[in-house]
């Protein structure tokens, strides 16, 4: 009612591929929309998210009228964001023949989505990126995350403590990882970018000639750095496998994936980046990878008190798949240049 739709007229479809906002398609036979609730206990202020897709639609209108950029609706009252007792919600117009999809299952598919990701970037290079409201602060912050790790490591449960030796060898051996990031927040040439932070592929518009149309769930974007969306792109492309698989052999670095990334990307970001933030290309990937794989772990030692488990060693499971798939990326690093 708050946008002046009959609830009895349109037909409402739940999707759960998302693992953090509840999201509805809402259909009849002349309109189509996309209704969503923000999850509060994630995005503590839901009025700073939309107050920075307000000013991406209102700077994208102005400098790339043709850059399909998908706002929410206003509501009757000219509002972004409807707020009611059930919670927080927006309504976003469906773009018409196009698609998502969960998994990268070509290279172009890759290619596609990584161009999407820096074409956005690239659009916004010239943004007052001091404007942007942080709607998740340290959300990629290694050094924070590597001190939730130390933490556990005093604190978790000794039993599993234990379990995880080999892995905590891993992780403690290669605390170089998070020296760079260190020194990269104090050198110049890596610029704070408007960055996406949370670049998986369903996150991606395609058309039906599976060509990249723009990009979605723009919640998480903030002032970052481009290791953060290459290296979330590295962690969920390369492998043909999830973090959920428990069958290491299964994980993979493909290489025609890791080249698809890289050209897809560079095909809008070549002139943007700088000559060391180019040299950190495959860096972004172990950044996150390592990231993820100490997140995980620290959580199973604080006995799965972030992100659950629906079976016992679950968050172990995902820990070591994570260090698999950075050592497999690390083999690569030298074969592997922009």
């Amino acid at each position: 009612s708050e946008y002046g739709l009959d609830k009895n007229s349109f037909e409402v479809i739940s999707i759960s591929d998302g693992l953090i906002n509840q999201t509805w398609r809402i259909k009849n036979s002349e309109e189509d929309f996309i209704l969503q609730k923000i999850n509060h206990s994630i995005f503590k202020d839901p009025g700073a998210i939309a107050s920075n897709l307000r000013m991406f639609d209102d700077y994208l209108s102005l400098n790339y009228p043709d850059y399909l950029f998908v706002a929410p609706l206003k509501t009757l009252s000219k509002e972004e964001l409807v707020c009611v007792p059930e919670g927080y919600f927006r309504l976003f117009p469906f773009v018409k023949t196009s698609h998502t999809i969960n998994a990268a299952r070509v290279p172009g598919e890759a290619f596609e989505a990584a161009k999407q990701f820096g074409k956005f970037t690239r659009l916004l290079a010239h943004f007052p990126i001091e404007k942007l409201a942080i709607t998740l602060p340290d959300f990629h912050n290694l050094s924070l995350r590597y001190e939730q790790f130390q933490q556990a490591m005093r604190n978790g449960d000794k039993k599993r403590i234990v379990q995880s030796a080999e892995l905590i060898q891993f992780i403690e051996e290669n605390i170089h990882i998070v020296e760079t990031y260190r020194s990269i927040l104090n050198n110049p040439e890596f610029k704070l970018r408007v960055t996406h932070h949370d670049t998986k592929i369903s996150n991606v518009l395609f058309n039906e000639q599976d060509k990249g149309l723009c990009i979605i769930d723009l919640d998480t974007v903030m002032p970052g750095h481009f290791i953060s969306d290459v290296g979330d792109m590295l962690r969920t492309y390369l492998s043909p496998v999830s973090e959920e698989e428990k069958d290491f052999s299964k994980i993979e670095v493909r290489d025609e994936y890791l080249v698809a990334i890289r050209d897809g990307y560079m095909s809008e970001m070549e002139n943007e980046l700088t000559a060391g933030e180019k040299k950190h290309f495959i860096y972004g990937g172990k950044f996150m990878i390592y990231m993820q794989a100490i997140r995980f772990l620290a959580d199973y030692i604080n006995n799965d008190i972030y992100y659950g488990a629906k079976y016992e060693d679950q968050n172990f499971v995902r820990a070591g798949n994570q260090v698999v798939l950075l050592q497999q990326l690390m083999q690569k690093e030298n074969l592997f240049s922009i």
